[in-house]
Order: structure tokens, then sequence, then C-alpha cells
């Protein structure tokens, strides 16, 4: 698809249209953005989002404005623009990976879907990528240009849009290291990773018994970190042991009696050490604790 023409509205832009075509950037090499309400102009153009009041993929027509708007997801969260050029290009721009496809839909997509949609169910609170990407438009107080605004706010779409990617893919690439990791362990309370890896999802998946991982630092020295009790909970399968607790240089070598140990969090969910072999007596000693 080259030198293809994509319409979409003029004026105030939001999330939904700032990414539909941020994500297009991805995979038309060329083509003319024109910013319009023009209905002559808009059926002339090969791509239209987000105006137009008509969806058919087929010819190119992402709205989701017309009467009975443009369906909805079995969660019930309904499509907004960028969630029908995301159905109709999605598995394209990840490469023709589903799974990463599906993992930037329910962390991306669908959330700027339900939120240009006016479906807060599930949202959370705060300020919003949708938000982040509104406060591009130009304020009352600025004579910025909406064309140019929404240029830059694509920029910034199309940066993240690639880094959800990437952090999906590599979410999905680690779950086969992970695994391997919790099978190949010689007591399944301690996981050791050769190199550092996401691991979360796939030990609550995979292991009940996991209580410590353990894998190197990017600056060399070695990490033992406690599981949660589930993703994102700040309360542990098993905490380090209490004395532990803060301390860090000779005062946890002499706590540990390991020369080489490092630190403690006061949160009795990370300690380190120089060596592997320190950090593996590190976990020996939690699980007596």
């Amino acid at each position: 698809m080259t030198d293809k023409t994509i319409a979409t509205h003029d004026g105030n832009f939001h999330a939904d249209d700032v990414f539909s075509v941020a994500a297009l950037k991805c995979i038309i090499p060329s083509f003319k953005l024109i910013r319009t309400r023009d209905l002559d102009v808009i059926g002339k153009a090969d791509i239209v989002i987000d105006v137009g009041g008509e969806y058919n993929p087929e010819a190119g027509r992402f709205d989701h404005h017309q009467r009975g708007g443009a369906g909805a997801r079995e969660n019930g969260i309904p499509y907004s623009s960028f969630g029908l050029i995301w159905q109709k290009y999605g598995l394209e721009i990840c490469q023709n990976n589903q799974e990463v496809a599906d993992a930037v839909d329910a962390g991306l997509v669908s959330t700027i879907d339900a939120i240009d949609c006016g479906y807060t169910e599930g949202v959370a609170q705060g300020i919003s990528l949708s938000q982040t990407i509104s406060m591009f438009n130009p304020t009352w107080q600025e004579d910025s240009h909406f064309d140019t605004s929404f240029d830059e706010a694509v920029e910034f779409a199309a940066r993240i849009l690639t880094r959800f990617i990437a952090s999906a893919s590599g979410g999905i690439s680690a779950k086969d290291i992970v695994a391997k990791a919790i099978d190949n362990a010689k007591d399944k309370r301690v996981i050791v990773l050769d190199k550092y890896t996401p691991w979360k999802r796939t030990v609550h998946a995979l292991s009940t018994e996991a209580l410590y991982m353990v894998y190197p630092s990017q600056s060399g020295q070695w990490r033992i970190q406690t599981v949660p009790v589930e993703p994102g909970s700040f309360e542990d399968r098993k905490s380090l042991p209490a004395p532990w607790a803060g301390l860090s240089g000779d005062e946890l070598k002499e706590v540990t009696g390991l020369n080489d140990a490092m630190f403690c969090h006061n949160g009795l969910f990370i300690a380190g050490a120089e060596s592997f072999e320190s950090t593996m007596k590190m976990a020996s000693i939690a699980l007596e604790a």
C-alpha cells in the first residue's frame, strides 16, 4: 500500500484518530493525510478514519459515529476508529503474530476505544493516554494550528505504539524461557534465570511452589526477588528474612555471613550479592527462616 490518501476529521482530535493514523504509518510507507469534513473529499479518500458515517473495512471506511455504532467486543467495549483499524491491520502491524496483536489490543487499543466511546467500566482512573493525546490540541490561548498539532500527536502515538508492540512481543517470548527455568529448577521453590526475563505472569500461571526468583542484574551482580501472591500484589508468598530489612554493605554481610552480600530492600522483596553462589545461599537462608 503506497501513496494512499487517508482522510480524517479536522479540528479537535482524540486518541482514536491519532493512534489510527500512527498505526497505519507502520505499514503504509507513503500516504497523504487530509483532515476535513468535506464529504466530497472524504468520498475520494482510500482510507477514511473517524468520519464519514460508515464502517466498511473492505472499502477502507472506519467510522463509529453512525447510528448503531460499529460493534463491540465480547467484553462489551465498543469499537472506536482505532479498534476498527486494529481489527483490519493489527495482525499485519505485528508481523502476523496473533498473540502479540491480541496483547496490544487488550493493553492499549481497547482502553482507548473504551474512553472514546464513554465506556468507563474497568478503565483505570487518573491521567490516561487518551487525555495525554488530547493535550496536544492547541489551547484557546495558543495560536498553534490543529493540523500541525495533530502531526505532533501522531509522532508521539507512533512511538508509544511501537513500544507497546515491543513490550507485548518481549513478554510473550519470555514465557518459554521462564517455563523452561521452572521445569529445570532443582528446588521448585527457587527458580533461576540465566538472564533477567519478565517472569511474574508465567510463574503465577505455572507454579504454586515458587517462592524466590534468582537472576543476574544488568550490572553483573545477582538478585533474589520474592514471588508475590499474585501479579501486582505487594504481599509475598514468603518474604526475605526480617533481620535483613534495609541493610547493605558490611551490616548485611555480618547478618548473612556472606562476604559479598550487597543490600536488602526494606520491604524484604529483593536483595543482592556479587556472586551467584552467595545469592543462592541467600535463598537457602530465606527458605529456612
